[in-house]
């Protein structure tokens, strides 16, 4: 407080200082320049007038709130603790007066006053030590404090009663301790060894069944170009006689392990064949050659 003091008093009387430096500027502002200051010193005037009121509005935001901490005795963090008494306040008026802790028990919220508000001149006299002709001495000694786990309090609440007060989502949970005479014994203590081996032995065929996926044999197709030599009719024919069977699948007509083909999931498997790179040269060229007779000469 006595350093936030003289810090404020000093820099409000340089403050002042500058201002009437500014003035007397402004007055003599029509006269030559060579009369008045150097442009480095009127731009250093305007920077420290600037800095220091900077400075100085900052510092005597800070003292104003120390001295409001000091006339009611609270610190940061108690204004913070009768904020949030106030918040739970308001919460469970809304429910009946009872607030639910972290480990679902019920907690009552009732009105608190701040313990160690003891009055404007105690709170100062606490803070500050000695008479008012020594509050703002710079060499005054602290307040002596004994063990600075106990204060004087106003007595406004019962000796029991703590501050801050109880708060429902910081209760600690109560601890759970679980019997362990149990620990590693089977509740169906009557079966035998026997059972519970069969049971699991059981437990892992069932198992072993799902994962066992029997994959369908795979059955290669004729090569395309001795496809292509055959009749339409003759091919039509066969295809309806064996549509369903195996022999007339081949790897176009693939099938996972719950028979879907690729035709079931939207693919033509009559158009890309992939074994017609296997179609000999000699085969092209004789297809290339039937092809030119055929046309008008």
């Amino acid at each position: 407080m006595r350093f936030l003091f003289y810090a404020v008093a000093s820099m409000t009387y340089l403050e002042y200082l500058m201002l009437f430096r500014c003035g007397i500027l402004w007055r003599k502002r029509d006269l030559p320049s060579y009369l008045g200051p150097s442009p480095a010193v009127l731009i250093s005037l305007a920077l420290y007038l600037v800095l220091n009121f900077v400075t100085l509005f900052a510092l005597t935001v800070m003292f104003l709130r120390s001295l409001w901490s000091l006339c009611t005795n609270v610190t940061t963090i108690e204004s913070w603790e009768i904020e949030r008494h106030k918040t739970l306040l308001r919460r469970s008026r809304a429910l009946g007066g009872y607030l639910e802790g972290s480990d679902g028990s019920r907690i009552r919220i009732a009105r608190q006053e701040f313990p160690y508000d003891v009055g404007i001149w105690k709170n100062i006299t606490q803070g500050m030590h000695g008479g008012p002709i020594f509050w703002l001495w710079p060499l005054t000694a602290i307040s002596p404090v004994a063990s600075g786990l106990s204060f004087e309090v106003n007595e406004f609440e019962d000796p029991w009663v703590t501050w801050p007060p109880p708060d429902p989502d910081r209760v600690a949970r109560k601890p759970v301790f679980a019997s362990t005479d149990n620990a590693f014994t089977h509740q169906d203590s009557g079966v035998s060894n026997k059972d519970h081996l069969d049971a699991f032995r059981q437990r892992q065929q069932e198992d072993l069944k799902r994962y066992q996926v029997v994959e369908p044999p795979a059955y290669r197709r004729k090569p395309f170009h001795q496809r292509y030599k055959e009749p339409e009719s003759d091919k039509t024919n066969k295809e309806d006689q064996c549509l369903n069977s195996l022999a007339m699948e081949g790897e176009e007509a693939w099938r996972n392990s719950e028979g879907d083909r690729l035709n079931d999931f939207g693919v033509d498997e009559d158009v890309e064949f992939y074994d017609e790179d296997d179609v000999p040269l000699a085969e092209l060229l004789s297809r290339r050659g039937a092809e030119r007779s055929r046309l008008p000469t």
